[in-house]
């Protein structure tokens, strides 16, 4: 079921989206060639602890995860891209590394991602995570009162194309709300005009991600990490969106805190 939000209620989530911003640009400030991932998920712990927040991650179990997740934040390295559960790995020099975090304030869910290098970069890696965050951008512009859920999704997979990116539609976007996954679904590919419109109140996870040279992802042994089929890597961008009739709110906006 489609939920819409009030005024008031899309503001009682921006504590939310504050704090999941605030612990993404933290955690990507101290990540660091020979930080372990493991050492990633203690630290975000330990922030969900000191506010008083609830982790979405720790005991969710959908149905394609082999068992509850069991740690706080995705950490999804080089040909990982999404749901990569953090286990015992010291970061080297030119990783990609994607974090993914949400979790609930007051009863409210803000979810984010941000794709980052440690060390030396490679310039198709840097290629890429530009490609999903303009991706990204174009998706948050399209996200207004009278569109429809395919004017988002073509916006993404037009910077994609443009880029020579193919799309896997298998995992996209979604509601947020209560609950951090909702409807309605919103793919990172479709056609412009169709689909569910937007209104005032919709709140969305915007969330494009994309493989260097593959849309085929397999799943690890853990049960959870997806990864390229073919070993190519892989960057995400991920912010949470209230729609309104003026304009949409990114309420895991980093930006104040001077990161993109």
């Amino acid at each position: 079921m489609i939920e819409l939000r009030t005024p008031v209620e899309i503001e009682a989530m921006r504590p939310a989206g504050r704090f999941v911003a605030e612990t993404l640009a933290t955690l990507r400030d101290e990540t660091k060639v020979g930080t372990n991932l493991l050492a990633i998920d203690r630290r975000a712990h330990d922030m969900i602890r000191r506010v008083g927040a609830t982790s979405s991650y720790i005991d969710y179990h959908p149905s394609f995860g082999a068992s509850p997740f069991g740690k706080v934040i995705c950490t999804s390295i080089n040909d990982a891209v999404l749901h990569g559960l953090p286990h015992d790995y010291a970061l080297r020099d030119g990783d990609l590394v994607t974090l993914d975090f949400a979790v609930s304030v007051d009863g409210w869910v803000a979810d984010s991602a941000v794709s980052f290098i440690v060390g030396t970069p490679r310039d198709e890696d840097l290629a890429l995570i530009d490609t999903t965050q303009r991706a990204l951008e174009a998706a948050i512009g399209a996200a207004s009162v009278g569109r429809k859920i395919g004017d988002i999704s073509a916006s993404i997979a037009a910077v994609a194309h443009a880029d020579g990116y193919s799309i896997n539609t298998d995992f996209g976007g979604h509601g947020v709300g209560r609950e951090m996954h909702g409807d309605p679904h919103v793919p990172n590919d479709g056609k412009p005009g169709r689909g569910y419109p937007l209104r005032a109140g919709l709140v969305v996870a915007l969330e494009p991600w994309f493989l260097a040279t593959t849309d085929k992802l397999i799943t690890d042994a853990d049960g959870w990490t997806l990864r390229s089929a073919d070993g190519s890597r892989g960057a995400h961008a991920e912010h949470t969106v209230a729609i309104t009739d003026d304009g949409p709110i990114i309420l895991t906006d980093r930006s104040f805190l001077g990161v993109d």
